[in-house]
């Protein structure tokens, strides 16, 4: 059973205020939360209504009922699991091999795109400028789909960044040259805007 000050909190995860006040958030359904546990995100605490996790002998998953999985859901439709993690505190971009760049991308379906594609791709860092939408936003989680397990992101003044590694930045343009036809140094940074 969810007492109701856990529900209150899970219910405030969903405002990025709380999130950060907090330093959690909320992952729903079981691939994306195993996915969480496989990276080593920290837990706070797992909830399911009976589906099992792999693995769960490592960790306490409390049992609730559909009707209090849909009072801790942000998903019109919630599919059984939702855990509650720790953020990650990544200090340092690591700037070896590529790294993308966004400026002040809003739209939470977009930023969960990007991050799934930046892991198929094999791009582990993401460099957001401070006006693109929360990487922890419930939406953007949704469609990272467990990806967000494997790409650091980080918040920046991405000017001054930039500016900073000396590094050649590269965007993309509808009217630029195809990638496929130029020669690219090693390190590099590509860059997406609104």
């Amino acid at each position: 059973m969810v007492v109701k000050s856990e529900l209150k909190l899970i219910k405030n995860l969903q405002q990025k205020k709380y999130r950060n006040e907090y330093g959690l958030f909320v992952m729903e359904g079981k691939k994306a939360v195993e996915e969480l546990l496989e990276s080593g995100f920290k837990v706070y605490k797992l909830f399911s209504t009976g589906q099992e996790l792999e693995g769960s002998g490592m960790y306490e998953v409390d049992r609730i009922t559909i009707k209090e999985l849909k009072q801790l859901s942000s998903l019109k439709n919630p599919n059984g699991i939702l855990g509650v993690f720790y953020k990650n505190s990544i200090s340092m971009v690591n700037s070896a091999g590529w790294m993308v760049a966004l400026d002040s991308v809003q739209d939470p379906g977009n930023l969960g795109t990007i991050i799934r594609l930046c892991d198929w791709f094999g791009i582990e860092t993401l460099i957001c400028s401070k006006e693109t939408v929360d990487c922890y936003n419930p939406k953007v989680l949704q469609a990272t789909m467990g990806s967000i397990a494997r790409v650091d992101i980080h918040y920046l003044d991405l000017g001054d960044f930039l500016e900073s590694t000396g590094l050649p930045v590269f965007g993309t343009f509808m009217d630029g040259e195809n990638i496929h036809y130029i020669e690219l140094p090693r390190k590099r940074y590509f860059g997406f805007g609104k």
